[in-house]
């Protein structure tokens, strides 16, 4: 039995994050990937979907720029054949603030030929803005 692809991709995605070495990811992603992280792009630019190669290594290096991986935690998972599923929780570090960042997401991975042909992730953006800003979001009281 192989290893499962998206743990190929998890090892790739951190070194590309943490130590900018980003050639075992490119050689994990398709030429013609759909990437889409969702969330506040107008605070965090990097995020959004791209289409292509190019486009989904430009954002990791954008990532890789601004924070680093202190730790993940799977919290739940699904595997496929081709295709996984993951429900994450990240703590990252902001590089230029030194700054603590957790964050929970969701991902949606699918591959063809050990090469990632689409990736979705949602994240938990109302905790990200409020750790971004510095202080809770006021919220009006619903009756």
């Amino acid at each position: 039995m192989t290893e499962h692809s998206l743990w190929r991709f998890s090892r790739a995605l951190q070194r590309a994050l943490n130590d900018h070495q980003f050639d075992d990811l490119a050689n994990m992603i398709d030429d013609e990937v759909e990437w889409a992280i969702y969330g506040p792009i107008d605070m965090f630019p990097f995020l959004g979907a791209r289409k292509g190669k190019a486009a989904a290594l430009e954002v990791c290096r954008q990532l890789a720029d601004n924070v680093s991986v202190r730790r993940y935690d799977r919290e739940a998972i699904m595997l496929g054949v081709d295709s996984a599923s993951s429900m994450l929780r990240y703590s990252f570090t902001a590089l230029d603030s030194h700054k603590p960042i957790s964050l929970r997401l969701a991902e949606f991975l699918q591959f063809k030929n050990g090469k990632l042909t689409s990736l979705r992730v949602l994240l938990d953006t109302f905790d990200l803005v409020e750790q971004a800003l510095g202080q809770p979001i006021k919220l009006p009281k619903i009756a």
